[in-house]
Parts: C-alpha cells; sequence; structure tokens
C-alpha cells in the first residue's frame, strides 16, 4: 500500500509503524472487547524484511453478488472443502503465536460465513489485529454493531463507481444501495470504515464522484487498487488504464487528497497493488518541495515496496487452507495449513517462488532490474508479471513511468532490448 495522506502531505496514520517503522502502535478499538496481551507486545520492526505478514484470510468462497474483476472467482455457492470452525480456530492460534501484525477476513463475502464473528472473537481474544473486507450488501444495523463490539479495527467495503457503474461491476441490481446503508450503519455505530476501489476504464470517469461522496458520506478511508491480472480479473485485463490514464488518475487522486488535507478533513487515502505510486508521488514533489520529497524517498526506501510485499510482508490464505504468496497469487500454493502450521509454511524457502520473493532483487530481470528506483518500488507486483508474460521476474507491466524517468538512456534501450531483456506492455 501506498499512503498518499502520509507521503504526500504528512498526515499521521495508524498504519504508519508498521509500513515505515515509525509512530505509535495503535490501541484497540474503544468499545470493543478486550484483547489479549499480546496486542501490545507488538513492536515495530527494524527493517520491513523483518516484518510478519499482513495475513488475507479468504474465509469463504461463497459471494451474493459476482463482480466482473473478482480474483477468487467467486460465486453463490459454497465451497465443500472450506476450513471447519476448529481447523480455522487452530489457524488462527498458529497466526498469533507467529506474530502477524493483522488479519484480514476476506472472501468471497466474509458475512456469508456462519462461525465469523465467532472465529473474530477467537483472534482477538488471542491477539490478533482484525480487520474485515466486505461488499457491505449485508451490513445491516445489527449487523454494523456487531462488527463494532467484536472489534474489528477497520471495515473495508468495496465500491466500484457511483449507483449503475457499481451495479454493473457488482453483477447486481440495487448493490450500490445496499453498500451505501452498509456504509452509514458502520458510521451511525462508529465503526472506523473505508471504500475500496479497483481503477479500470469502465469507473475511473468515476472517480471525481467518489471523492465526492467519501466526503459526503464521512468515509474515514479510501483505497483505490490497480487492477491485478487475477480470477476474473485476468478476463478483463483489456479494461486495464493505459500508462497515460493512469497518471492522469494518480493526479486526481493526489490533488483531491491534497485538498482534504488543506480542508482538516483528515481522510486516510491508499493506493494499493503498484509501488510506482510512491515513486509518482517522489518526482511530483522533487519539483515542488524537494526537502519534503526526500524525506518521501527515505520513507519509501525503508518500506522496500514490492521487494518486502508478497511473499514477505503479505500472504494469503485461502477457504481450503492453501497458502499463497498473496491474495491474488490464488492459483499458486506452497502448503496447507491442515498438514503444516502457516509459520512453518511461510519460512520455508525451499519452494523456488517462495525464496525468490525473499530474494527478488537477485531474480528481477528487465526494466525492473535496471530502473534507479528499484530499492524504493521493488519491482512492484510479481503476479502481474506473471500473467502478462509468465515470468514472476518480468517487468510489471502497470509500471506507468517513462524509461528516461527510471534512468534508461535510448541506447540501454535499444542494448536491452538486443539482449532480451526488454519488456513492451502487452497489446490486449
Amino acid at each position: 500500500m501506498i499512503n498518499i495522506s502520509k507521503l504526500y502531505c504528512g498526515e499521521e496514520s495508524p498504519s504508519d509503524w508498521l509500513r515505515y517503522g515509525e509512530g505509535p502502535i495503535p490501541e484497540p478499538e474503544p468499545g470493543a472487547k478486550e484483547a489479549a496481551p499480546s496486542h501490545a507486545a507488538l513492536k515495530a520492526p527494524k527493517s520491513a524484511l523483518e516484518r510478519r505478514p499482513v495475513v488475507v484470510w479468504n474465509s469463504t468462497r461463497a459471494c451474493n453478488l459476482r463482480c466482473l474483476h473478482c480474483y477468487t472467482d467467486s460465486d453463490t455457492r459454497t465451497h465443500p472443502d472450506e476450513l471447519t470452525t476448529d481447523q480455522a480456530r487452530e489457524m488462527l492460534r498458529d497466526l498469533a503465536q507467529f506474530g502477524v501484525p493483522a488479519l484480514l477476513f476476506s472472501g468471497g463475502e466474509p458475512l456469508l460465513r456462519r462461525d465469523l464473528f465467532d472465529l473474530a472473537d477467537s483472534a482477538r481474544s488471542i491477539g490478533l489485529r482484525c480487520t474485515l473486507s466486505t461488499n457491505g450488501t449485508l451490513i445491516t444495523e445489527d449487523v454494523a454493531q456487531r462488527i463494532r463490539q467484536t472489534g474489528f479495527t477497520y471495515v473495508g467495503i468495496s465500491l466500484d463507481g457511483i449507483d449503475e457503474v457499481n451495479d454493473h461491476f457488482r453483477g447486481r441490481v440495487g448493490a450500490f444501495r445496499d453498500a451505501m446503508q452498509g456504509f452509514r450503519n458502520c458510521v451511525a455505530v462508529g465503526q472506523r470504515v473505508g471504500l475500496r476501489m479497483t481503477l479500470t476504464r469502465h469507473n475511473v470517469g468515476n472517480l471525481a464522484n467518489i471523492f465526492d461522496f467519501i466526503e459526503r458520506e464521512r468515509i474515514d478511508r479510501a483505497c483505490f487498487y490497480h487492477l491485478a491480472y487475477s480470477g476474473r480479473g485476468s478476463r478483463i485485463s483489456a479494461d486495464d488504464l493505459s500508462a497515460t490514464e493512469t497518471r492522469r488518475a494518480m493526479d486526481l487522486i493526489l490533488d483531491r487528497t491534497e485538498d482534504f488535507h488543506h480542508r482538516r478533513l483528515h481522510k486516510e487515502i491508499l493506493t494499493v497493488d503498484n509501488h510506482v505510486d510512491g515513486v509518482y508521488i517522489y518526482l511530483r514533489l522533487r519539483e515542488k518541495e524537494p526537502e519534503h520529497a526526500e524525506k518521501v524517498m527515505a520513507r519509501l526506501r525503508w518500506n522496500g515496496g514490492g521487494l518486502y510485499s508478497s511473499g514477505v510482508g503479505i500472504g494469503a490464505i485461502d477457504w481450503a487452507g492453501n497458502v499463497h504468496p498473496d491474495q491474488f497469487w490464488i492459483h499458486y500454493t506452497f502448503g496447507n495449513v491442515r498438514q503444516r502450521p502457516f509459520s512453518e509454511i511461510w519460512m520455508d524457502t525451499s519452494d523456488p517462488l517462495m525464496r525468490g520473493l525473499k530474494d527478488r532483487r537477485s531474480h528481477v530481470v528487465g526494466q525492473c532490474r535496471a530502473c534507479q528506483y528499484f530499492d524504493a518500488c521493488g519491482g512492484s507486483l510479481r503476479v502481474r508479471a506473471a500473467a502478462a508474460y509468465g515470468n514472476p521476474w518480468a517487468w510489471d507491466p502497470a509500471c506507468y513511468l517513462t524509461d528516461e524517468e527510471i534512468g534508461l538512456t535510448p541506447q540501454e534501450v535499444a542494448e536491452m532490448r538486443a539482449a532480451g531483456d526488454y519488456f513492451d506492455r502487452p497489446q490486449v
């Protein structure tokens, strides 16, 4: 994640301790059930490489919607091999002992899992910090109150446009109306809630309206995702933004976040799945605030971007207990928590992909390898490179910086092309 509010505007964030190695660890939400003492024992890591992973648990594949870009290809059916309640509790105990900084309950639609709140209560009781990723359509007033009482530190509700734009993406008329009520029910009980949106050509024109919505509905946080070519998202890669369209979207996000900051609205705005965004912030700031820009670059280098993301700082467990490099790499499995604990699987580098992800500096090729900002970006999202070129170490095709910006001369580009080490953006 790239925290626009923090990097571009200098605002403090609850996750600074984990993302940049600075700031206090946030306390449990007021009014929530008390967590075990192990929460207080969490410490900011000395380096990004030392971080335990934030774990995304796709707790069910069942969903009441059918989103165009769903990375798990979820539908209304419950997967017959989902982890049982007892198996899930055993997994949670291992995650707590391993010291993961946060557990994200996701899906499918996690609120369709009948034991969700019992499992979240168990997770909280052993010190896990829990967040919830949902489409929001099932958050009634009672559900919002239960979420708040359980102690979820944050609820992310997916929205991909206003009104019929969102309904088209979600595959159901009325999805926007129901999600909007979910937002309002969370706000009414004091639950920290945010918006999640994946940027595509279908909805990028709605981006300004989304920022108006954030302000009007008193939403605390927004995460704008770059498209990952996974699940049903792999079938709509033609709808991904071009480099020019991405830059325009980023300019709007930066300008509107800065406007929130100047008006002291204190919204936390982030982008996800493209660490190039951090470098783009640096390049914009370098023109107007060079001292601020260098502080941003120092934070980006501490974080390492993709260097310490998939396979290091973030991991995923699916509904059946399979362990993946991240939530988008659902087709590649390192092992299953029914046979081995997640903590053991995660630290085992006998698998060549896991070994490479934990040492990607030695593996990445193409423009990423040659980029002068590699220490800050880390090659971004490896699963996108794998989907585009069949090579997880290739250039990330969602990079929107020019060859000149990353420090390549025309002669170097020609030499890389001759050596087969230059990747063009796929034509779709």
